[in-house]
């Protein structure tokens, strides 16, 4: 496709991708919902009356609030209505976004552009589906013959996160306090977590309508509420979370910060890149299955910059790691009932690969902290130090195409004294 929008070969944002975000500017600091094409952004408030479609005609008014929420509530059907509204907009061979009138009210740079959480996040849940990461931490800690809890398998693990601690991308973030236990057999400390983390995620926006309290969505049906996806650090002090998580699980180790990036990929978008569901054995109970596949080929990649400004790649990992799908993971999350709401975010948990380089974590990268990990200064780490910044960055890779997420990033900053 071909858009009068002009990008490079390698651009995130080409005309077949068209991520959903929020966004504000110094002349304007109203926050409102644009679409990201080259480096430019489309305002979508300015541009809502071109939405005349049989649905977004009688909705345009979604398209004129301060996040996407009420747009990720009107389902698939809306969704792929605007997407295609919003390709013909911007196709090359469309002169309305193109009158020098229209085009200097209706577009801004995103290097003038500050941005914003993409939704109101109601909940916030985080899963441990990637096999490899999830065999790395149970090696660590249990062995090879115990790497997998026995329900592990079975089910799509995960937790419950703090919402409010959610941020969007370039928000710092500090390192933070709490109860360690340095020394087994001795008494717990508290100070500065020593053993600060990143976890490489991608996690997806509920949408769709809002369900009922006691209603299950099975994952043959979880399609219709899956808006769109986003990178993810998860940042956890690796140190408080040993000494706090038992019985209940991670609880102020991860609750400090989980930094998203802000544009949202559509699934619409992904769909070109679709790879096969990693097998599963045993047989997933019937709720868990579906026969598409919701698994892609999303490339990965965190890179460390230290304060000098030399950047290291430390990891290269991929989404097609994933054990359980997302499809499993919001099937699973309302099998007993719990109702989802539209712009609730659920997190993939850390995605690691099958060799050393592609690991999602320090944790893992520095195998419990007994290797180094050298960076390109000449400097090495274990865990993160303070005024690293962690980048992270995806996209997928077509001929001659690419449909990128942006950059997930966030500066650690030392504890406050």
């Amino acid at each position: 496709m071909k858009s009068f929008v002009s990008y490079s070969a390698d651009c995130d944002f080409p005309i077949e991708n068209l991520p959903f975000g929020v966004f504000s500017t110094n002349d304007n600091p109203e926050k409102r919902i644009g679409v990201a094409i080259g480096n430019e952004i489309f305002d979508l408030k300015s541009g809502a009356h071109f939405f005349t479609g049989p649905i977004l005609n009688e909705h345009q008014d979604v398209f004129r609030k301060d996040c996407l929420n009420d747009f990720m509530a009107l389902g698939r059907p809306a969704w792929v209505e605007a997407r295609i509204t919003l390709q013909h907009l911007l196709a090359a061979d469309n002169k309305t976004l193109q009158e020098p009138g229209i085009r200097s009210k209706s577009f801004v740079s995103q290097e003038s552009a500050t941005m914003h959480l993409p939704a109101r996040i109601g909940d916030y849940t985080d899963f441990y589906s990637s096999i490899h990461h999830a065999t790395n931490v149970g090696i660590m800690f249990r062995g090879k013959d115990n790497a997998l809890m026995p329900n592990w398998k079975y089910l799509p693990v995960g937790y419950h996160g703090r919402a409010s601690s959610v941020v969007v991308s370039g928000t710092p973030i500090r390192r933070p306090r709490g109860q360690t236990l340095p020394v087994e057999g001795e008494p717990p400390v508290f100070g500065p977590s020593r053993l600060m983390d990143f976890e490489l995620e991608v996690a997806f926006f509920v949408g769709g309508p809002p369900t009922k309290l006691g209603e299950t969505v099975p994952a043959s049906r979880a399609y219709e509420h899956i808006f769109g996806m986003v990178l993810m650090n998860d940042w956890s002090a690796r140190d408080i979370q040993k000494w706090e998580y038992v019985p209940l699980g991670p609880f102020g180790a991860k609750n400090l910060g989980t930094t998203i990036a802000p544009w949202v990929v559509t699934m619409e978008a992904l769909e070109p890149f679709k790879v096969p569901n990693y097998p599963q054995d045993p047989k997933p109970f019937e709720y868990l299955q579906h026969e598409e596949s919701c698994n892609f080929d999303i490339k990965l990649q965190v890179d460390i910059k230290p304060p000098n400004g030399v950047v290291s790649t430390v990891s290269r990992s991929n989404f097609k790691y994933m054990y359980w799908t997302p499809r499993q993971q919001l099937a699973h999350h309302t099998v007993t009932g719990c109702n989802i709401n539209p712009g609730d975010l659920m997190a993939s948990g850390t995605i690691s690969g099958d060799t050393a380089d592609s690991y999602g974590s320090m944790l893992e990268l520095s195998w419990r902290g007994t290797q180094q990990v050298s960076l390109k200064d000449g400097t090495t780490r274990k865990f993160l130090q303070d005024n690293d910044e962690v980048i992270i960055t995806g996209y997928c890779q077509g001929e001659g195409l690419r449909v990128g997420f942006g950059s997930c990033t966030g500066k650690l900053l030392p504890p406050i004294e």
